[in-house]
């Protein structure tokens, strides 16, 4: 990310030429605020990095232009939208085509993810709003009721709604499990361009061709504000990440707004023109815009942008006038509580299958756009590793004097979650002693004198883990994972569990019986590294073993003695003993802020049917 300017507030970053025609669509990562995808008239998509000159990857397989393009929230995937109405899903890590589904009639105008599930909502010219399920390559409900082109679609952050946006100057609020609109708001009188959810309250936020920004309250579901000063159409808007006020990206300018009373802020000069696409990183606010072939980036530093105090220019609230704000750290309404909703098979209102194979273009016959190959080219591949492969990079430890003297001064469990970490989480990255060698074995003698206990812990650690590795070596993951378990050391279970979370298929219900009791031990760990890996490690025991252990359990019985059956009866009745524990251990963790926070979140999510 570029190095902020010391003496202004705002510069641009670069100019690129993007594709080899024209333009159509572009689209920031809004987790790191350091990718860029950018659509083309030449059917293209093309992946950068921000502040760099060389394209990353170049997707294919379109045979229209591309007129909308989205990261998935891990950045791990994007999708982009044809001219024909077909939608392309990329895996960035593996450089592949995911998926392509076919339905629309026309230009697809918006796209977005579902914030936890593997889901996304497309919008589009012919006005339907389409819910697919990438896995299972379909389309799994069809929301009526737009009058023109669906130009904006978001998820609220805890996956339970979706709000749509249209050119017939409405903003309809849908409920994913009921399969129903909720509201309606109709006080723009332009074609709505942007919506976004505030990240913690229920609140939304829309800008239109109106020239306006307005503000609606979910719990009400009432207007609570509407902005005027607007010099052309909103297109862009963006909440600060801790949702204290809100950005417009307006032609050449950026503005800050505040409600409760709603109040401008501030209003920052950017040449950035007709802006595109808003994403805040590191105090910093990257603003993208596209002009011809080239595409433009800009940065504001946030930290030099007032986002409270005095005010710049009124804005109208009801016809109410401005009253005092509320004491700070206040709240007005509900935040989201992430309720047990997700965007499941079994929570989301589907179409039934007849429905699915409706003559609407769900199951329509290949075209000459569906019959093109798809391919992703990598054009920088030192980029391509660094950002989308880092795990791939895997050398061995080369540890310093500085390191090894803030070892030292560790506890012992303080001494192994950072080891662990340093390891890549890796068995294939065994810490020797030689490890720490730094070419003089003087220097080593230096460094262990007086550290008797740091040296026994070190060698312990490297004796444990030379006994795992020959286990691993005959290729029995569950013995290995349980002489891990039997060492009591939770370091080694760590080390193991990073590899098998890195290979899915390596996970069987055995081992899930096993590693079920030591998940618990690491979600209550003080060390984020044992966190992290117990998160991981649950969200794939959930994806991949929850439907067989409830479709095992809810079973009738069988007829005669099936003894296989039996066992794997036990082994799911067990997993979901242990399952029931660990959702009150993720229950109590969910109000958690910060990364872990929206892990548990996530993880509580997954876990709602063990409730019903």
């Amino acid at each position: 990310m570029a190095v902020a300017n010391t003496t202004k507030t705002s510069w641009r970053l670069q100019e690129i030429v993007a594709h080899s025609s024209n333009v159509v669509c572009l689209a920031l990562g809004k987790n790191s605020g350091r990718l860029l995808a950018t659509g083309g008239e030449d059917c293209r998509v093309n992946i950068w990095a921000v502040s760099k000159p060389n394209c990353i990857m170049s997707l294919t397989g379109h045979n229209n232009p591309v007129e909308c393009v989205k990261f998935n929230n891990s950045e791990e995937q994007v999708v982009a939208g044809s001219q024909s109405g077909s939608l392309r899903v990329w895996d960035l890590e593996a450089a592949k085509i995911l998926r392509t589904l076919m339905g629309h009639k026309a230009n697809i105008c918006s796209l977005d993810f579902h914030p936890f599930g593997e889901y996304l909502a497309s919008g589009s010219m012919d006005t339907n709003i389409k819910l697919w399920d990438v896995r299972r390559k379909g389309c799994v409900f069809r929301y009526k009721g737009h009058t023109q082109a669906v130009r904006c679609l978001a998820f609220s952050p805890d996956g339970k709604w979706l709000a749509s946006a249209s050119d017939d100057s409405t903003i309809k609020l849908w409920d994913l499990t009921a399969g129903k609109m909720i509201t309606e708001f109709t006080a723009h009188t332009g074609a709505i361009n942007i919506i976004q959810f505030h990240p913690n309250e229920y609140l939304l936020a829309s800008g239109s061709s109106d020239r306006t920004i307005k503000l609606w309250d979910l719990e009400k579901f009432k207007m609570i504000g509407s902005s005027e000063g607007e010099m052309g159409p909103v297109r862009c808007l963006a909440f600060n990440l801790d949702g204290c006020c809100l950005y417009s990206g307006a032609v050449d300018s950026l503005r800050v707004y505040g409600w409760e009373p709603n109040r401008c802020f501030d209003v920052v000069p950017v040449g950035w023109g007709k802006v595109a696409d808003l994403a805040i990183c590191n105090h910093q606010l990257i603003g993208v815009s596209y002009n011809l072939t080239n595409v433009s980036s800009y940065v504001v530093d946030l930290t030099r942008v007032k986002k409270s105090g005095s005010v710049i220019q009124g804005v109208i609230q009801d016809d109410q006038p401005l009253t005092e704000p509320s004491p700070k750290g206040s709240t007005l309404r509900r935040n989201y509580d992430r309720p047990l909703t997700t965007c499941s098979t079994q929570r989301v209102k589907q179409s039934s299958e007849s429905d699915r194979r409706s003559p609407e273009g769900e199951r329509r016959s290949p075209s000459s756009e569906d019959e093109k190959e798809s391919s992703a080219e990598i054009r920088n591949p030192e980029d391509y590793k660094e950002i989308f492969q880092p795990k791939s990079a895997i050398c061995r430890l080369i540890v310093h004097l500085t390191f090894n003297c803030y070892l030292i001064q560790c506890s012992r469990e303080q001494q192994n979650a950072c080891i662990t970490t340093l390891t890549s989480s890796s068995v294939l990255i065994i810490l020797e002693f030689h490890s720490f060698v730094l070419g003089d074995d003087e220097a080593l003698a230096q460094i262990r004198k007086g550290h008797d206990t740091m040296c026994v812990m070190l060698t312990s650690r490297h004796k444990n883990l030379d006994t795992i590795r020959a286990v691993w070596g005959s290729g029995d993951v569950k013995t290995s994972l349980d002489s891990a378990v039997s060492m009591k050391d939770l370091s080694i279970v760590v080390d193991i569990l990073n590899i098998v979370n890195l290979k899915p298929s390596l996970w069987k219900l055995d081992l899930c019986t096993s590693i079920l009791p030591q998940i618990e031990e690491l979600l209550q760990s003080k060390y984020e590294s044992y966190v992290q890996t117990g998160c991981t490690s649950l969200k794939l025991i959930l994806k991949r073993f929850w439907p067989l252990i409830s479709d095992t359990l809810t079973a009738p019985p069988s007829v005669g003695v099936d003894i296989t059956r039996e066992e794997r009866h036990q082994k799911c009745k067990a997993c979901y003993k242990q399952l029931k524990n660990l959702s009150n251990v993720v229950k109590n963790k969910a109000d958690q802020v910060g990364r872990h926070g929206s892990a548990f979140k996530e993880l509580q999510l997954l876990m709602a049917p063990l409730d019903y």
